[in-house]
């Protein structure tokens, strides 16, 4: 029993915290390493995508709600360097719900690297930092996070302001967060102001995440129209199209009904590209006009003159507009959910788009979480990194188990201890008794042989024997010839003893044989409660790829692993002490068995030892 706890005491430390690396502020107790992975095996992104507002989504299943501010106002996002301080901000931060969604400003993301960045939390002194009008740089215009009320205008995340005009109907479950929720109603609003302005030729990039309900007909996502100019953006039949002054791009990749896909289009000097979840889908060679009025959200601009005529810029765009002098299309109102709204002054690069898509999508392999570390320079690697993501009611449940564990060791230990000690002394005691011939009383009056018996449940046994003998001398029996029924009687006072003793051998093991076979079944259940919570906390965050996912799946089967960690050392246990305990049981049964049959031969008269022997050869009590 000793070499097992030793056996398992060495097998603990190889699971001791390692020693981490630089720290970027004693103040922070806990850090978590994100990447950022542009290879083939990650995101395979073959361009320089530069500076891009990455999500960071963190859940149960990545990460451990109890080491920061309830509002996360500590947490801190720095280079690999351990210096450069990187703005965020932070959309939502739910501790109860075990979410949150944090848009960090990554200064340059590069073509097939993996980078890492450092999340640091754990200060409760820090000041809240959180700010998106430094997170995004200012080339982004206008910003819905649709993080807002329903009823009210959706607020600019930027530093422009551009506030919508009218309020938000409704929302939904978006991909981040919550998204606008619109039913071929009214469109949201947005202001004409100097910073949404399009000049000639200029530069736009416009990008959101779609959720088509019904996608049939002509729905407008995005409409401008200004003196007869439109850009239009939207879906026909549901296959998203760019419309400039009647100029429409080729048909394209359709969407998905019912389903969340991200939507771009980016214009330069004379080219407009269209993509759909972050590859490009058709293109337009025409550049834009001038636009300067308001914009129309989830519909087309209310009251506008589709007779009116287009400001050319040029000859060459007067011909294409009366080449496509058809009559204008009966648009129709979006019917779906709309959620990340961004515009640009400028034209993104590819590269750009494809990382949002895959940094905001729910199966994302650009962004990994690594394992959480601690400010006092042990981190929580391997098995302290699957403790830290284990769920609260999981803790429960390995509350439970080590309890059970802690009982049955403790259990094995002392019963291994016992009987070791009752198989040492009944071989003193035999060995001694192996001496008295027919004096079988003469050891019973040896003090200093009482002494050393005290864990002997032979010389109990014996002392059994010899006080029935001696409590029917002083009754005035003659005990110098006894009958086969008065050792009958002796025999059945010796077999209560022994079954006293072999009660007292088998007792507690019951509890072992609980933990070897509730112990397992206990830690599946608090693996099924852990999945259910790392799944629940993924769908609410929409991030379900394996990335999210695996920690907390990884915490949740630690439960089963504690189970078994305390059935299969108390299954060891009890098959050692229950052998023990039959080897013991043995050793009594044949001293019974002895002890009566020279007490017959010693006190027997007129063939009671031949009598004793036939009578009680077939009535052993078992052991």
């Amino acid at each position: 029993m000793q070499r097992l706890l030793m056996i398992f005491l060495v097998c603990l430390s190889t699971l001791l915290p390692s020693v981490a690396h630089a720290w970027w502020q004693q103040d922070w107790d806990y850090r978590k390493q994100i990447s950022i992975d542009t290879t083939p095996e990650g995101g395979a992104i073959n361009e320089r995508a530069g500076r891009v507002p990455l999500l960071v989504r963190l859940h149960t299943g990545n990460f451990v709600f109890d080491g920061n501010q309830e509002n996360g106002g500590d947490i801190r996002f720095v280079l690999a360097d351990d210096q450069t301080v990187l703005n965020h901000q932070i959309e939502s931060f739910d501790p109860l719900m075990g979410m949150a969604q944090v848009w960090v400003d990554v200064p340059a993301v590069e073509a097939a690297q993996r980078q890492d960045i450092w999340m640091y939390y754990g200060n409760a002194d820090a000041p809240a930092t959180s700010n998106g009008q430094v997170t995004f740089d200012p080339d982004y215009t206008l910003i819905y996070h649709f993080d807002g009320s329903a009823g009210v205008p959706a607020r600019d995340t930027t530093a422009y302001g551009n506030h919508a005009q009218t309020s938000v109907v409704s929302l939904t479950d978006g991909v981040v967060g919550r998204a606008a929720q619109f039913v071929g109603s009214e469109p949201l609003m947005l202001p004409s102001s100097p910073s949404l302005a399009i000049p000639a030729g200029g530069s736009f990039s416009f990008s959101a995440w779609v959720r088509a309900d019904q996608p049939a007909g002509e729905q407008l996502v995005y409409a401008r129209r200004d003196a007869g100019n439109t850009l239009l953006i939207g879906t026909s039949q549901g296959v998203p199209f760019v419309e400039v002054n009647g100029q429409r791009s080729a048909p394209g990749q359709p969407l998905t009904a019912g389903s969340w896909q991200h939507l771009a289009v980016t214009a330069s000097a004379d080219q407009l590209t269209l993509y759909v979840n972050g590859r490009p889908s058709s293109s337009l060679a025409v550049a834009l006009p001038p636009l300067s009025t308001v914009t129309a959200i989830g519909g087309d601009v209310p009251g506008f003159n589709a007779n009116a005529t287009p400001v050319a810029e040029s000859a060459e765009d007067a011909a294409a507009g009366s080449a496509a002098g058809a009559p204008a299309a009966q648009y129709t109102a979006f019917v779906g959910a709309i959620d990340e709204l961004r515009l640009s002054k400028v034209a993104r690069p590819a590269a750009l788009v494809q990382a949002d898509y895959l940094a905001q999508g729910s199966d994302s392999l650009l962004v990994t979480y690594g394992a959480d570390e601690q400010q006092s320079g042990f981190d929580f690697g391997g098995l302290g990194f699957l403790f830290n993501a284990v769920p609260f009611d999981a803790w429960i449940i390995l509350a439970i188990l080590a309890f059970m564990s802690i009982q049955s060791w403790i259990i094995m230990i002392n019963k291994n201890r016992s009987v070791t000690r009752m198989a040492r002394a009944n071989d003193e005691f035999r060995e001694a008794f192996s001496t008295v011939g027919t004096r079988l009383e003469s050891l019973r009056d040896d003090n200093n042989l009482a002494a050393r018996m005290q864990h002997s449940s032979t010389w109990r046994l014996y002392g059994v024997a010899i006080n029935e003998l001696r409590t029917r001398r002083e009754q005035g029996m003659d005990t110098r010839t006894l009958s086969s029924t008065t050792l009958d009687s002796i025999r059945a006072s010796m077999d209560v003893q022994r079954t006293l003793e072999n009660r007292q051998l088998s007792s507690r093991l019951g509890i072992l044989s609980n933990a070897i076979a509730g112990g397992p079944y206990i830690g599946l259940l608090g693996t099924v409660l852990g999945i259910m919570v790392v799944f629940l906390g993924a769908a609410m965050a929409g991030d379900v790829n394996i990335n999210a996912i695996a920690p907390g799946m990884a915490a949740a089967l630690l439960a089963t692993a504690a189970g078994l960690f305390v059935a299969i050392p108390a299954l060891f246990g009890y098959n050692r002490l229950a052998g023990r305990n039959r080897e013991v049981g043995a050793d009594m049964r044949m001293f019974t068995d002895e002890f009566v049959t020279r007490l017959a031969e010693v006190h027997g008269g007129d063939g009671g030892t031949e009598v004793a022997q036939a009578k009680h050869s077939a009535q052993q009590v078992p052991a």
